[in-house]
């Protein structure tokens, strides 16, 4: 659904603009609500998804128990830090404050869309991230199989 990587502004008071080959799908698919919450596997970056695909890895999280310190740590990245956001009439959402600080998210960040979700790098992490090579020892057997 959502791919590509777009240079997103963040204004004085948080606020980011969806770009506007996107607006028309996410109005469609989840009417203009999206939800902010971490990445739980890297640095400097939030995933930004639709409601209906957040409510199902919000349900799926919630099921694993309590009792394993891993499960916890991901409850509280994706469940507790979550926060529903509408797109407003100017194609913008509001970036919350605490996630903006956690992260790093500054002025300058990379938008990417990452088929059901977008992810919300701050511009220092993903370059980082994209300097980043794979190498041979890294390849899994099911990366071996692509036609690449």
């Amino acid at each position: 659904m959502f791919q590509g990587e777009t240079a997103i502004t963040i204004d004085d008071k948080g606020r980011m603009s969806i770009p506007t080959s996107y607006r028309d799908l996410i109005a469609a698919n989840c009417g203009n609500r999206l939800v902010f919450t971490y990445n739980p596997f890297e640095q400097g970056c939030l995933w930004l998804l639709p409601v209906r695909d957040w409510e199902k890895i919000r349900d799926e999280v919630n099921g694993l128990s309590r009792t394993v310190a891993a499960h916890r740590n991901l409850q509280l990245k994706l469940v507790g830090a979550a926060t529903h956001v509408d797109v407003d009439g100017n194609g913008r959402v509001l970036v919350p404050a605490s996630q903006r600080g956690a992260t790093g998210l500054g002025k300058n960040a990379v938008l990417l869309g990452m088929g059901s979700k977008f992810e919300l790098w701050a511009e220092e992490a993903h370059q980082r991230q994209i300097a980043m090579t794979i190498g041979e020892s890294a390849v899994t057997p099911e990366m071996s199989k692509l036609s690449l």
